[in-house]
This record gives C-alpha cells, sequence and structure tokens, in this order.
C-alpha cells in the first residue's frame, strides 16, 4: 500500500516557498493543516446558495492563527543567534511567542497593554515562561516600543512587521487551495494589525503567479467600529471594541492590506460590537464552532456582505476565524448571561426530568 507523507511540521511541507535556508532547523508545534469546515446551517439561513466555508486557525497549537507566523519568525531568529524574542500583543501574538520560544531553549519578552487582554490568552504567556511587561497604553504605544527597544538590545522583533511572520501565515492560503482544489472566490477576515489579510494575499498572489490557481479571491476586511483606522482614514488614537485581538487603531500592515484590497477588488467594513459578538454566538449555536470575538468579525461582515449583494450569491466563499474562543472565555460566559444564569436543583431524578421536559 503506497503512503501519502503526511508533514506535521508547516515548515517542512511549504520549504521551497518559505525564505529559508534550506537546512535551517524549524522549531515546531505540528502548526497547520487546519480544518476547513462548510457552514451548512448558516448559510441556509441567509438564503445563500454558493458554499460558505470557515478556515479554523483556532486549532493550531496555541490556539491561534499566530503560529503559523511564529513557527517560521523564530526559526529564522534562532539561525541568526538570537537568544531572545520580543513583541508587543494584544494576546495570541505573546502566546504564540511564549510557546515557540520555550519550545526553543529562548527568552521571549512581550509587552501588554494594561488591562487590555483576554485572561486565556495571558494564562498562556505566563505558564510557557515569556517575560511579562505590562504597560500603561495600548498595542500601537507598544509597538512604538517594541521597535526602540530593538535598536538598541539584542532581541528580534517577532510582530507582523517581521517579514518572516508573513510568509509563515501566507501558507495558510496554500491549504485553503489545496482544501478546495482552487481559491475561492472571496476571503473574509478580521483585521486588525492588518498582517493576516496581506500574507493571505501574497499566498495567493504566488499561487496565481506560479500557475497553481487560475483565479484570486477578493478579499474583503472588517474592523471593529470602535477601532477602524481604515474606514476613518486615519488612525485611530484611542481604540476600543470588545474584540481585543483586532483592538488596535493604527495598522503595522497599512499599505500591504490596502494593497490587497485594491489589487484583489475587494472590500473594508467596519462591525458594531453587537454584531460581532451575535456572530460568534451564531457560529456556536448553530454550527458547533466556538471562535474568540475577533475571529468572529470574519462571518458577521461575509453574512452581510451576501445580504447586501456584495458577495456573489452562488460563489465560494472562506472566512477566517482566527483563534478559539477559549482564548476568550469570560466574554463567552458573558453572552450566556453569566455564571449566576446556571440553575441549580437538587440531586433529584424527578426535578432534572422536568427541567428536560420543560426544554424539548
Amino acid at each position: 500500500m503506497t503512503m501519502t507523507k503526511r508533514y506535521t511540521r508547516l515548515i517542512d511541507r511549504y520549504r521551497e516557498r518559505l525564505p529559508l535556508a534550506p537546512n535551517t532547523p524549524a522549531i515546531c508545534l505540528g502548526e497547520g493543516n487546519t480544518p476547513l469546515i462548510q457552514l451548512h446551517n448558516m448559510a441556509a439561513d441567509v438564503g445563500f446558495d454558493g458554499a460558505l466555508y470557515v478556515k479554523y486557525e483556532g486549532l493550531n497549537p496555541t490556539g491561534s492563527f499566530k503560529d503559523r507566523g511564529m513557527t517560521v519568525a523564530v526559526t529564522q531568529a534562532v539561525a541568526e543567534g538570537a537568544k531572545a524574542i520580543i513583541c508587543a500583543s494584544t494576546g495570541n501574538t505573546s502566546a504564540s511567542a511564549a510557546a515557540y520560544a520555550a519550545r526553543a531553549g529562548i527568552t521571549a519578552f512581550v509587552l501588554i497593554p494594561d488591562g487590555k487582554i483576554a485572561m486565556g490568552k495571558l494564562a498562556q504567556a505566563m505558564i510557557q515562561g515569556a517575560r511579562i511587561i505590562q504597560f500603561q497604553g495600548n498595542f500601537d504605544d507598544g509597538m512604538r516600543l517594541v521597535r526602540e527597544i530593538a535598536e538598541t538590545v539584542p532581541v528580534a522583533i517577532v510582530n507582523s512587521i517581521n517579514p518572516y511572520r508573513l510568509h509563515g501565515q501566507k501558507t495558510a492560503a496554500f491549504e485553503i487551495a489545496e482544501q478546495l482544489g482552487q481559491a475561492p472566490d472571496y476571503h473574509c477576515l478580521p483585521v486588525g494589525n492588518a498582517g493576516n489579510i496581506s500574507a493571505y494575499w501574497m499566498g495567493y498572489t504566488e499561487l496565481h503567479d506560479s500557475g497553481d490557481c487560475a483565479q484570486r479571491p477578493k478579499m474583503h476586511g472588517y474592523q471593529a467600529s470602535g477601532s477602524a483606522p481604515f474606514l476613518r482614514g486615519a488612525a485611530v488614537a484611542e481604540p476600543e471594541t470588545v474584540a481585543t485581538a483586532i483592538r488596535i487603531g493604527n495598522p503595522q500592515s497599512w499599505d500591504l492590506a490596502w494593497a490587497a484590497h485594491d489589487e484583489s477588488g475587494g472590500h473594508f467594513a467596519e462591525l458594531d460590537d453587537s454584531a460581532i459578538l451575535a456572530a460568534q454566538k451564531r457560529l456556536a449555536e448553530r454550527e458547533g464552532i466556538f471562535c474568540e470575538p475577533a475571529s468572529a468579525a470574519s462571518v458577521a461582515g461575509a453574512l452581510r456582505d451576501i445580504e447586501a449583494g456584495r458577495i456573489a450569491n452562488d460563489s465560494t466563499v472562506v472566512c477566517t476565524l482566527t483563534g478559539h474562543g477559549l482564548k476568550d472565555p469570560d466574554m463567552a460566559i458573558e453572552q450566556g448571561g453569566g455564571v449566576t444564569a446556571i440553575e441549580t436543583i437538587a440531586a433529584d431524578r424527578t426535578a432534572i426530568t422536568r427541567v428536560i421536559e420543560a426544554a424539548l
């Protein structure tokens, strides 16, 4: 029987398409190869006749898409002799950087805004041994500090301004094309620092230019209304949203993201927090998929664009879910009414049966 080789390391699978030296040892945790799941129920809810999918990046090792870029960035940093890495983060980057630094045996320094990080993400960075520096300010202040520090201190920046991060993240586009047999007609993403939408476009463009895909998708990006610099036409000084992963007022990949928008004939829009949270809950209740709030922006935006006719009704649409719902459990519990909404009754068969029958 012929066995198909199954790669457990993203770098090994796509090494020829990555800017790494051929024999560079990979720092990996088995990232990539995440599922592409069709949303039959939610598509039917809006009368969509095409195919609506989510790329569930929350099933990467640390629970977010950041692992794709981090494996490549840390691999290159170690190859260059780095003994420490640094990042500013609203959560997912810090968790991923901490994990890959631990794997490599080097130190991770993570700068987080005071009170602006979900507990699920902070817990990961802490248990994985990162040196956490909490500062008064927002993510954009953190990025400024990281750049300044790296000028004089021997630490490698692993935010998405590091080009190796984007090269790692572009591999999700490769996987989607492999899973579908082609690129989708539309690709929808939440937009915070804007590195991910830039990376996907890079990946689709490479596939198209090499002749591996006949088309490239239209790129649709969604920002939270309180943190929507693309829709305001300028940086937002004090971004605010419950979707902490996209609470960024001055995206570092601004120009690359707009290039993806313009070259693809794409669309940028904003969503208020209520729409984002409603989509998170609908995904869980209608499809059994639990993502963090920021992830749900891609689905909320896609559904709105379908209903508005901005997405053709017979098309193939992929939405990226950037992180797992357990990244921000407090928000999920709050959406369910809080722990006080859970009724406690006696350990009695009749009483429990009565509750079940009332719900059927």
